[in-house]
């Protein structure tokens, strides 16, 4: 570059050099209009030249202007002088974050006063749909007063780029001069952009938490003597957990910032956001002095020690139950029952099982029904080490269930330290029913209900009817019976007095409990079926803030949206009922074929990946899992692996060859594989079976190669005619 200190450009007086970098330099100036010290960065004149290079230069300049945080540099102006591209910028007093670590690491206190702003910062930007991409501790910088800047978007991705940018971010080179360079500093970048993968706002999160690591420990958490050892160490390592290097640091921060080292974006944090929250809560905890304070807990499946061997739906109610108790505590995350279920099928040591399901504490027990008599044993261990915490038997009448789970709960809060406010207290107490039959029968139902079959359906119905004849006044029940009577209508039954019975029984489970989630869940549904979208959504929404964590409130939302073309709110909606329940390939799968419809591949690509690997997990323990089998299918399919996804779908065809649901998924998966004709057959089969969903089938991409089919014309005729 050539000499320009002393020189004017624009009207900015350059003073002096105070960095550069791999696109240019940045010097000290004096706004001579303004009369202030600013900083400006000046774009490599070989580099200028480079229509590509100019390009990114000027992206970085609306990058920054586009973001207005307190830790983030703020942009004054871009300007051309003489073939000199630079733009002006606040010039920040101090140290960058590289030079300001400790040998050992920041203090607790400063380290949280310092990865809080920084988080958020990151978090604001992605929330612009911008991802910084090369985020490390030299573009950080530390002022004077103590406060902590973002510098240096040069290798930004921006939503909606100019045509011709994206391909060229995804180039790999060694340096910018040279063939080979990778975009952004290797020590920080994660390993999708190491493999020249495309990379998203989680390739920023894997880069903040090796910035959190060295903040903590003042080493890199990977090594490597040259850029090929350290790349190799990047993509291959799994580094010791700060805690282990530290021993004042609390398990909880290790475990969020090994969250954020995930090598697979999918298994990441998902969101900047929810990385400041998990910062913010150790915060408090810190603050507290309950650094150690365990904050997240799973409920195993009791093991049925009755002598029949029969009580496998009763040991899984009272898991369910818990885990419903656990859930209404604020400050406790609690992990969802069904990957509870199936990580306790296949490990039994507690460490394991906490490090599966990346909780702190494990409830365990087992259940002995014979007749009337209930004998249930319960024990709280802490995940780390396997210790016990707390214990405890009871030996009751089986009408003392409801007050045992309370008790339980009560305890097991009592033992990890928390604190129940009073409205808490009288969510856990409130009871769903009073008689023990009707609450057997209510846990038969839901368990045919998951079945998702018009077989399980109507057994499901039947038990959820016994419920209401032993108590006349069970919301959850008549709840129940509003599902499954929604599930018939759209799979099996496509009449009136189905909607009409559903419509009925969601209207008598609020009657009984206005408060009730699941009741405005039903509720929801059934005015979704009628067309009434607008007092559906208000249904949904009222559902999602009595119970926050209720997956059936955010799936079927997102599953309305869906069928009326709502693509935003849906992907929201199925993201929303994934988090709630990470271990659900549904939502995963579908939102993947939502993010398609938006063109936004890369998350389509993810979440189909981690929805497969999902459905293979469940597979392994449940081979017969119909379910999991077509929608495994439609996901390989999408990913390219043909002839597999063509063996799980004849599979589960084999295995239900007269069920709509099914019908309906594998005529998608023959769809997507080119095969017309057989696609046509399976859809029409599905439709005069009782599947009528004419909405869905409108919006559902899986059967984009049929719609020109003059068959598929006349179905979706016939369909529009009632």
């Amino acid at each position: 570059m050539r000499r320009i200190i002393e020189e004017t450009l624009g009207h900015y007086l350059i003073q002096e050099k105070i960095g550069s970098g791999g696109m240019g330099e940045v010097y000290r100036a004096r706004d001579t209009r303004l009369n202030r010290t600013v900083a400006v960065k000046v774009l490599a004149l070989d580099l200028a030249k480079r229509p590509e290079m100019r390009r990114r230069f000027e992206r970085e300049c609306r990058a920054v202007a586009a973001l207005s945080h307190p830790n983030i540099v703020t942009i004054h102006s871009v300007a051309e002088q003489d073939e000199i591209l630079f733009f002006s910028m606040e010039l920040i007093e101090g140290k960058n974050l590289s030079d300001s670590i400790p040998a050992g690491g920041f203090l607790m206190p400063r380290f949280l006063e310092l990865a809080i702003p920084l988080v958020d910062a990151v978090s604001f930007a992605h929330s612009k749909g911008i991802t910084h991409r090369d985020l490390k501790p030299g573009n950080i910088m530390l002022e004077r007063e103590g406060g902590l800047k973002v510098l240096d978007f040069g290798l930004a991705r921006i939503e909606e780029q100019e045509e011709g940018a994206s391909d060229y971010l995804q180039t790999i080179s060694l340096d910018r001069t040279a063939e080979g360079t990778i975009l952004g500093t290797v020590s920080c970048m994660s390993p999708e952009q190491l493999r020249g993968e495309s990379a998203d706002h989680r390739s920023d999160i894997f880069a903040i938490g090796i910035i959190l690591y060295e903040m903590l420990t003042g080493r890199h958490p990977f090594n490597g003597e040259t850029p090929a050892d350290l790349i190799s160490s990047i993509l291959r390592d799994k580094p010791p957990q700060v805690s282990e290097i530290r021993l004042d640091l609390p398990r909880r921060l290790a475990q969020v910032i090994d969250r954020c080292l995930e090598k697979d974006p999918s298994f990441r944090l998902q969101s900047a956001l929810a990385l400041r929250n998990d910062l913010e809560e150790i915060k408090r905890h810190t603050e507290a002095g309950q650094d150690e304070s365990i904050t997240s807990i799973a409920v195993l499946t009791p093991e049925d020690l009755s002598a029949d061997q029969a009580q496998g739906y009763f040991c899984e109610g009272l898991a369910e139950e818990l885990v419903d108790d656990l859930s209404k505590i604020r400050n406790l995350r609690v992990a969802s029952r069904t990957h509870s279920s199936l990580i306790h099928r296949t490990t039994a040591d507690v460490r394991t099982i906490g490090r599966e399901l990346n909780v702190q504490a494990i409830v365990s027990g087992s259940v002995r029904k014979e007749g009337e008599k209930l004998r249930i044993t319960a024990e709280l261990l802490q995940a780390a080490t396997g210790f016990l915490l707390w214990s405890e038997h009871y030996d009751r009448q089986l009408e003392d269930v409801f007050a045992i789970q309370d008790e339980i709960a009560q305890k097991i809060a009592e033992a990890l330290n928390l604190t129940l406010t009073a409205g808490e207290m009288r969510s856990i107490q409130t009871l769903t029913t009073s008689d023990v039959r009707a609450y057997d029968y209510y846990l038969r139902g839901r368990r045919f209900f998951y079945q998702y079959r018009r077989k399980g359906m109507e057994l499901a119905l039947q038990m959820f009817e016994m419920a209401t004849r032993h108590d006349a006044n069970y919301a959850l029940a008549f709840s129940g019976i509003s599902d499954c009577y929604c599930f018939l209508y759209l799979y099996a039954d496509r009449s009136q007095a189905s909607l009409d019975k559903a419509n009925q029984a969601s209207r008598r489970a609020l009657e009984l409990n206005p408060d009730l989630a699941e009741a405005h869940t039903s509720c929801g549904q059934v005015l979704s079926l009628r067309g009434r979208h607008q007092e559906a959504e208000a249904e949904f929404e009222t559902a999602a803030r009595l119970r926050p964590k209720l997956f059936e409130a955010h799936y079927l939302y997102a599953r309305d949206c869906f069928a009326r073309g709502v693509l935003e709110k849906a992907a929201h909606l199925f993201e929303l009922a994934a988090s709630v329940r990470p271990e659900d390939y549904q939502s995963l799968l579908l939102v993947a074929q939502v993010y398609e419809r938006l063109n936004r591949l890369d998350d389509a690509q993810a979440a189909r990946i981690r929805g497969v690997r999902i459905v293979e997990e469940r597979l392994q323990l449940q081979p017969d899992d119909v379910r999991a089998l077509y929608m495994g299918a439609n996901g390989l399919v999408a990913l390219g692996e043909r002839d597999r996804a063509l063996e799980w779908a004849t599979l589960a065809l084999d295995m239900e060859p007269d069920e709509p649901m099914v019908l309906y998924n594998v005529a998608c998966i023959f769809s997507l594989a080119g095969k017309t004709e057989r696609a046509i057959d399976l859809l029409e089969r599905s439709v005069h079976l009782g599947l009528r969903q004419a909405g869905w089938i409108q919006n559902d991409s899986n059967l984009d190669p049929l719609r020109a089919h003059p068959r598929f014309a006349a179905l979706m005729s016939e369909l529009e005619q009632g």
